[in-house]
């Protein structure tokens, strides 16, 4: 259960009114009946239930609602002051989301196209939750579900294969190692039949992603836009300038030389990102 309170004006951050004819919480209602006592509507109740700040749809403000916790309201003759704290870890819902569950929500004719107070006999949170589910990423050629298991301590290692990088790779390793991480390369796994999903898989799972993009590598571009795609944390590495795709430029990257001095940089570059992420 929930309040539904919609404005033309919107809402502001902390508080603001609403016509108290507006309020549509009738003591005859099944629901609005909970709210009063002796004949009076009980301010305790009211605050017990989370509300929905909602802009009127066309109205002067944001067209999304967002979820708020009811801190005070002082009841007028004409006008009702409501005070509260918006939940901004709550990701905000579209008003067209919110007409599409009009049925459920008893938005009736006008919909959100009329200022009002109302209560909602559903649970709010399985309805966002339903809603995101709705709006949440599902790729069709892998799936994402290591990205639920996470591992703090995993950095994927994104990069050409051939004997050439193989001095590369092998600072890398040490590089994690020293910074008490552990690294992953492709080729270290064979847990599924397509190859997609075990790269998908160890850069899912993965704290950090390190891209090779030396040689303009295709499959690094891939493997870079899947990780940033899922929210990691991505470093870019590259013997050139010149093969960081135009589009990745405005990203910082560590550049290095394959030889002995320039592995060497590569190497103390790279730890100090890695503790930098790490928080230390």
């Amino acid at each position: 259960m929930f309040h539904l309170l919609v404005s033309f004006q919107g809402w502001p951050d902390s508080g603001g009114t609403l016509s108290t004819g507006r309020m549509y919480i009738r003591e005859d209602d099944p629901v609005g009946s909970r709210f009063y006592s002796n004949g009076t509507l009980d301010v305790a109740k009211l605050k017990e239930c989370p509300a929905l700040l909602v802009t009127e749809t066309g109205g002067n403000g944001p067209q999304f609602a967002r979820v708020a916790y009811i801190t005070n309201i002082t009841l007028g003759h004409s006008e009702t002051a409501i005070q509260y704290a918006i939940d901004n870890s709550i990701q905000p819902i579209s008003n067209a989301e919110l007409e599409g569950h009009s049925v459920e929500l008893r938005l009736g004719r006008f919909g959100l196209s009329h200022t009002c107070w109302s209560v909602c006999d559903v649970d709010l949170f399985k309805l966002l939750l339903q809603n995101q589910q709705k709006r949440s990423i599902s790729p069709k050629v892998f799936s994402l579900e290591a990205a639920y298991s996470q591992d703090e301590s995993l950095v994927s290692i994104m990069m050409p294969f051939g004997a050439e990088f193989n001095s590369v790779y092998a600072v890398l390793q040490q590089s994690i190692g020293a910074v008490g991480m552990e690294s992953v390369r492709a080729d270290d796994i064979w847990e599924h039949h397509t190859i997609i999903q075990d790269i998908v898989n160890i850069i899912a799972r993965a704290k950090v992603v390190i891209c090779d993009c030396s040689g303009k590598n295709p499959n690094v571009f891939y493997e870079a836009g899947v990780a940033h795609a899922i929210g990691k944390e991505v470093i870019l590495i590259t013997q050139s300038e010149h093969d960081i795709p135009f589009d990745l430029r405005h990203i910082r990257y560590i550049r290095y030389l394959p030889n002995a001095e320039g592995l060497g940089e590569l190497s103390a570059s790279l730890q100090s990102r890695l503790r930098s992420i790490r928080g230390w």
